[in-house]
């Protein structure tokens, strides 16, 4: 064999034997995002139904025995062993909001970007059942990620004009993916909201 070929095959090889990426879905561009928020309603938002979090069916089985957390969980880790149930024994994770690590899936919540009740207040309360299922179990939009538990939790349902995440270097990451998950979604923003995102885009 010519050792071209012998030095192609080489790095082919290499290529299939490297691990696959482990993050959350790439949000857009920031000038795709810019675009986006300029074509978002603003809207004041509305809790009227009251949200409630049972309208939001979590976690779908994506494939065998795994559901949408026990997917994230194998996705956004390295070393993830599961057992017959799906459920994550062992791995590393890294939360992208905190840059914490840990080997314990008990740690790790998994964030719905945008709220469950951001989204309802901002136009979920009047879809289907079906489409607010899909939006809670979307792994194809940034919209998923595995967390630290206790930040997660920090977090709560508020938008971008009260929180992002801690870790500096993320914060482009996350108001990308959040107008990303909006604009397909076609919910409204909040002035507070809209203006927080403006400033955070300027910055990216």
């Amino acid at each position: 064999m010519r050792a071209t070929s012998v030095a192609f095959f080489a790095i082919v090889s290499a290529a299939l034997a490297a691990p696959l990426p482990r993050a959350l879905p790439t949000p857009v561009s920031t000038a795709t995002a810019k675009t986006y928020l300029s074509q978002l309603t603003v809207a004041v938002d509305s809790n009227n139904p009251a949200y409630v979090r049972s309208a939001f069916k979590i976690w779908d089985i994506i494939s065998g025995n795994c559901d949408t957390r026990e997917t994230v969980l194998i996705r956004d880790g390295t070393n993830v062993v599961t057992n017959n149930a799906c459920a994550a024994r062992s791995g590393h994770w890294v939360s992208p909001y905190d840059d914490v690590a840990t080997t314990l899936a008990s740690d790790l919540d998994i964030d719905h970007v945008v709220p469950l009740k951001e989204a309802w207040i901002s136009g979920a309360r009047s879809w289907t059942a079906a489409q607010r299922e899909a939006f809670a179990n979307d792994l194809t939009r940034p919209q998923l990620v595995a967390v630290t538990d206790n930040l997660n939790q920090a977090k709560g349902d508020k938008d971008v004009a009260k929180w992002v995440p801690p870790l500096a270097s993320f914060v482009c990451t996350y108001v990308r993916a959040w107008v990303t998950v909006k604009h397909y979604y076609s919910l409204t923003v909040d002035s507070a909201e809209k203006t927080a995102l403006t400033n955070y885009l300027a910055k990216c």
